[in-house]
């Protein structure tokens, strides 16, 4: 028998998701499962789209583009991806 025919990793998908649901269930059952806070999710969330955004950074050959710079052919500035302004002279006019 191969190191590839044992264990979690090598079973049917569907086998995992259903050793893995009575696990949960189990833990919800008996109290100690976790239950996420809306702002421990919205960290997590968080976190997930930093991790994404640097992993399509860091591949070659593919820049990042958002709709200001597809629009003006100029790469944008933080203060444009993340909504602020780079002055207070904007907000005037």
């Amino acid at each position: 028998m191969a190191t590839e025919d044992r264990g979690f990793a090598s079973m049917d998908r569907n086998k995992q998701r259903e050793i893995a649901s009575k696990g949960g269930k189990a833990a919800h059952q008996k109290g100690t499962a976790h239950e996420w806070t809306c702002e421990e999710a919205r960290e997590a969330g968080r976190k997930g789209g930093m991790a994404s955004h640097r992993r399509k950074q860091e591949q070659p050959g593919k820049e990042m583009t958002g709709f200001a710079s597809e629009q003006s052919g100029e790469p944008m500035q933080q203060e444009q991806m993340i909504g602020g302004s780079s002055s207070d002279d904007d907000l005037i006019g």
